[in-house]
C-alpha cells in the first residue's frame, strides 16, 4: 500500500467584495452627509483689511438686515427685546457684542443699537466685517 500523504491546498479570503462595500458605505455616507457653514442669516457684510476678531461664548452676536429685521444669536426681536437681552448680558462688563450689520443698513441704526449697548453699561463693541484686502476702500 502505497499511503500518498496529499497536499492541502491553502484557503484563502478573498476580500475584494469586503473592500467594495466598504468603499460605497463611506461615497453613501460622504453624499447623504450634510454640512452647515454658516449661520442662516444671511448678511452682506462690509470689507475689511483688519485683523479677525477672536469670538468667545459669552458674546452677543446682533445680525441686521437691510429688511429692518434685528437678530440676536440668531433669533428675531424687536426693540424691547433687545433692550433686555443687551440688559441680561450686562451682568458681566467684559461681554464682547458684534454688531453684523448689512452693508445697506442705515448708520443710524446700528449707531442706536450701538448707544443701547453702552447704556446697559456693554462698553466692548466690535462691527463684523468679511475679510478682504481693503482696496476697495475709497477715501
Amino acid at each position: 500500500m502505497n499511503f500518498k500523504r496529499q497536499r492541502r491546498e491553502e484557503t484563502r479570503v478573498d476580500v475584494t467584495p469586503l473592500i467594495d462595500i466598504i468603499f460605497q458605505l463611506v461615497l453613501f455616507f460622504m453624499v447623504s452627509t450634510t454640512f452647515i457653514t454658516a449661520p442662516g442669516i444671511q448678511v452682506d457684510l462690509p470689507r475689511s483689511s483688519a485683523q479677525e476678531i477672536l469670538q468667545d461664548s459669552s458674546d452677543v452676536n446682533i445680525w441686521m438686515t437691510n429688511q429692518g429685521e434685528v437678530f440676536v444669536d440668531e433669533a428675531p426681536v424687536d426693540w424691547a427685546t433687545l433692550d433686555e437681552k443687551l440688559s441680561a448680558a450686562s451682568a458681566d462688563p467684559q461681554t464682547l457684542v458684534i454688531i453684523k450689520a448689512d452693508t445697506d443698513v442705515e448708520h443710524g441704526r446700528v449707531v442706536r443699537v450701538m448707544d443701547l449697548a453702552r447704556s446697559k453699561g456693554l462698553n466692548r463693541l466690535a462691527i463684523a466685517t468679511d475679510p478682504g484686502d481693503g482696496s476697495e476702500v475709497s477715501q
